[in-house]
């Protein structure tokens, strides 16, 4: 009887925890990422995994998945008795699966010459071990987990000519090893980096076309059924062109003389003809206007002798052609005409919807910042005349003029604009000169915009490009140069090389100043520029990358003289010495 009784009691209790033990919540399993591995090459075989039928917690985080992914992936929490793997995507698999696309950019330092390769190019090279001439037989630079995802769609690169770098010290190496190139993840460029095009596409261009760009890696986020990948935050891109704008910043616009007459005689819009479709592209396409529009104008002449100037309003139509979208007025002939001039200026870029910043109807109006919102992008403008500042071109309380250079304004409005999160363009309207070099006070104002959180300084001034700098991680360029303005160099007190123009592009992504491209231009027929020549932008590039301290010095080409109009007689601005010498110095003593 006992013994019966003592077989029932156990039967109760072992029933009893079963379901105890029924009823206890599942375990989860945080992933354990293994770090990349610090080997050059990888030998990383494919996911064969075809079905799933789990039995225990297995948890893959490929060590191609890039640091910004893997960084999400620590933090998710995965199920006792689940499956989940997540890495390049090189199989079929019939589990749950989410697919991300991953941009990579073929970058190299920002003073490079060169422009871009083909895919055939890079993958040559990649097997075969040999780099375009350009960068002197230098290894390709990249992180662990982007040699590990390009192997899983290449192959073993060639013995020796991929280099890994962390991560953190890959720009300052590239820098460091001119030339060199490398690639990275989109999310990763910044402004000293320029991006190379391959076959022609670039990720910072508008037109970029993602389905035909080499260096997209497919990922895959794959589980097993019970644990659906929509349990986990990750982004299917880390290139949404829905966040990114473009602007284009140019030189001098000065729509007089013989740049006027060639209008005159060969239509309003004929200037802008050859880089039209570049400005309209842009979100955000800049013009410095010097000259004041007048009616009663008189007819233009190229050797007009007096330096005080006017433009025809019906020019205004080439501004409206190029798409132009917002209007500097920081130029010192903006009062040539007097308060009627700019008035009427005014009330012509009003009428045709254009923002203006850097001058204005009074003080007050002349100095306010030009605000936009472009993609989730904000930007700001701010700009101001130097070396007439407290004269007569700067505007006052009750007269209209140039912004004045009020430096403790500046600094104040430059640090609320970028708390409230804009991006900061300040431009100068300096004092004019003819030389690379900028002035020690002009280097000196500039970086005082900097200081005060400009991520952006511009000069408007310079008829002649000047160099660049990079100055606490902003980016300063002295001066681009003319735009649409009649020097061709073919006067003897012009530099030669008077007619090279840059145009910058900048590329702002979700907030941030990613990338920055120096489009080349040069000036004919006294009004139009039109894109350099292969030969004639490497010269170009070549020179003011050692102008700015970047590269060694070679000896490069005058532009040649090729006028499509009669030369014309174009007086030298005022104190400007009859000859002023070639700006292309040989290397220091």
């Amino acid at each position: 009887m006992f013994f019966k009784r003592f077989l029932h009691f156990l039967a109760i209790l072992i029933i009893v925890c079963v379901f105890i033990s029924a009823c206890a919540p599942r375990a989860k399993v945080v992933p354990t990422i293994p770090p990349a591995t610090s080997t050059a090459q990888i030998n990383k075989p494919p996911i064969a995994v075809v079905t799933v039928t789990p039995s225990l917690t297995e948890v893959h985080i490929g060590e191609a998945v890039p640091s910004f992914l893997r960084e999400q992936a620590a933090a998710w929490e995965i199920p006792a008795n689940s499956y989940l793997s997540f890495d390049v995507s090189t199989s079929p698999f019939t589990g749950e699966e989410t697919h991300l696309q991953w941009v990579y950019a073929l970058v190299a330092p920002f003073p490079t010459i060169l422009d871009g390769v083909t895919s055939d190019e890079l993958k040559s090279a990649w097997r075969d071990g040999t780099p375009p001439a350009a960068f002197d037989g230098k290894p390709l630079l990249m992180d662990e987990s982007t040699l590990a995802a390009f192997t899983a769609l290449w192959g073993e690169p060639a013995s020796g000519f991929v280099r890994s770098v962390p991560a953190g010290e890959l720009l300052d190496t590239a820098w460091m090893e001119l030339p060199s190139w490398a690639i990275i993840p989109f999310e990763s460029l910044q402004p000293k980096w320029k991006v190379l095009t391959v076959d022609g596409q670039s990720p910072i261009r508008k037109g970029f076309d993602l389905s035909s760009y080499t260096l997209v890696v497919p990922f895959s986020l794959r589980t097993s059924s019970d644990l659906p990948p929509s349990s986990f935050v990750v982004p299917l891109s880390n290139y949404d062109p829905s966040k990114m704008t473009t602007i284009i910043m140019t030189g001098v616009t000065a729509l007089v003389r013989a740049t006027a007459l060639t209008m005159e005689l060969k239509g309003v819009a004929y200037p802008g003809e050859r880089i039209r479709d570049v400005m309209l592209e842009a979100d955000i396409a800049h013009i410095s206007n010097e000259i004041p529009f007048f009616t009663g104008c008189p007819y233009p002449k190229p050797d007009q002798a007096a330096l005080v100037f006017c433009s025809d309003p019906k020019y205004i139509e080439l501004f409206t052609d190029i798409g132009a979208d917002v209007i500097e007025l920081t130029g010192n002939h903006f009062a040539d005409r007097g308060a009627q001039g700019m008035i009427e200026t005014i009330e012509i870029y009003k009428a045709n919807k254009l923002p203006y910043f850097g001058g204005g109807i009074d003080r007050e109006d002349s100095i306010k910042p030009a605000l936009f919102e472009s993609n989730g992008n904000k930007i700001a403008f701010i700009g101001c005349n130097r070396p007439d500042t407290g004269k007569f071109p700067t505007a006052t309380a009750d007269r209209p003029g140039a912004a004045p250079c009020d430096f403790t304004y500046l600094k104040e409005k430059i640090a609320q604009l970028k708390a409230d999160g804009y991006i900061v363009i300040s431009t100068f309207q300096w004092n004019e000169s003819y030389d690379f070099k900028p002035n020690i006070l002009q280097v000196q104002d500039f970086r005082l915009m900097v200081d005060a959180g400009a991520d952006i300084v511009s000069g408007s001034q310079a008829h002649y490009a000047q160099s660049m700098e990079f100055y606490n991680n902003s980016f300063i360029h002295y001066g681009l140069g003319n735009l649409f303005f009649d020097q061709m160099g073919d006067q003897s007190w012009m530099p030669k090389d008077i007619r090279r123009e840059f145009l910058d592009r900048y590329v702002i992504y979700d907030g941030r100043l990613i990338g920055i491209e120096l489009l080349t231009a040069m000036l004919e027929d006294y009004a139009r520029p039109r894109w350099m020549t292969g030969q004639e932008r490497a010269n170009f590039l070549q020179d003011y990358f050692y102008y700015s301290g970047w590269l060694p010095f070679q000896p490069t080409p005058e532009p040649t003289i090729t006028p499509t109009l009669t030369p014309l007689p174009i007086p030298p601005l005022a104190g400007t010495p009859e000859w002023i010498p070639s700006n292309t110095p040989g290397p220091s003593p």
